[in-house]
């Protein structure tokens, strides 16, 4: 590899990550007839870390050794098994898409205020000003579908609310985790241990609440391949690496992005309308997050 490619790989990874990234909830929306959550993130992690081994295996790839190996695994719990098993398994269980969007919202915000503490981290007030043009962009993008969301609705899935909450707090944990515990390092033997870890918490949740639901069926397969392949491997690979190579706050500002990503794919995929005010808040989002990852 050229001297040039990580470089170029650095450049192109927050415009790849949020691409990818967004399509799991399109990915979700799709495999939902034929899955349980749980049980599809289970064989999701299994297959990816199968993948990995595959390639650890042809890349001869070294292997962490002593507490990098737990510190692995529980970056894992936090960003696969809490995270993606806390939004998936609420938005099962009926909380509104457009809640959860807003609730993954305060994550760039959330990470914006503890990033000085634990990290010593220095937001700007540019940065700052790019945190609060997200939001109001995301609240604008999501206005929508939160405006036709019924109240009582919301009452009855108080429970799933606050394990979709849980799972925000989870991600945002993780991204810590991973800058502080795991600064070095190959990412791919790390990111095998991760779904290493990930399985061990989601597959026993799966039996405890599921009827472990799988149809393997083409759609099924095709879902679950993008899964592993570009989310699992691709997504992840990159979040990791902006992760590392920078600081927590400009890689969490970009979850705003994905909203608005999604908003778009969910109107060419599904024909989903695509409102005036949804078009100022992409704007805005776009704004605000050029302004949140700008570099001093």
């Amino acid at each position: 590899m050229s001297q040039s490619s990580p470089s170029l790989l650095l450049r192109l990874a927050p415009a790849l990550f949020v691409a990818i990234w967004s399509t799991g909830w399109v990915s979700a929306r799709y495999g939902a007839d034929y899955a349980d959550p749980l049980t599809f993130l289970s064989a999701r992690f299994v297959l990816a870390f199968v993948a990995m081994v595959i390639i650890i295996l042809l890349s001869r790839a070294t292997w962490p050794r002593g507490r990098d190996i737990l510190h692995a695994m529980m970056s894992g719990i936090l960003l696969h098994a809490l995270y993606l098993g806390g939004v998936w398994w609420a938005i099962a269980h009926g909380v509104p898409t457009g809640i959860s969007g807003l609730v993954a919202a305060i994550q760039p915000i959330l990470t914006a205020f503890l990033a000085p503490l634990i990290l010593r981290e220095h937001i700007g007030r540019i940065q700052w000003a790019g945190v609060f043009l997200g939001f109001c962009g995301i609240a604008l993008v999501l206005e929508p579908k939160l405006a036709v969301i019924d109240p009582a609705h919301m009452r009855e899935t108080l429970g799933p609310l606050l394990v979709n909450m849980v799972a925000m707090v989870s991600v945002t944990s993780g991204t810590f985790y991973q800058k502080r515990f795991i600064p070095k390092g190959d990412l791919r033997t790390v990111t095998a241990l991760q779904y290493a870890g990930a399985f061990l918490v989601v597959t026993p949740l799966a039996f405890l609440l599921e009827p472990m639901r799988l149809v393997w069926n083409l759609p099924l397969i095709a879902v679950m391949a993008w899964s592993v392949l570009a989310l699992s491997l691709g997504a992840i690979g990159l979040l990791l690496l902006l992760i590392r190579e920078g600081a927590v706050s400009r890689a969490a500002a970009l979850i705003y992005l994905v909203p608005p990503s999604v908003a778009v794919e969910a109107y060419f995929a599904f024909g989903e309308t695509m409102q005036i005010v949804q078009l100022i808040g992409l704007g805005l989002t776009v704004v605000g997050v050029a302004l949140a990852t700008r570099r001093r």
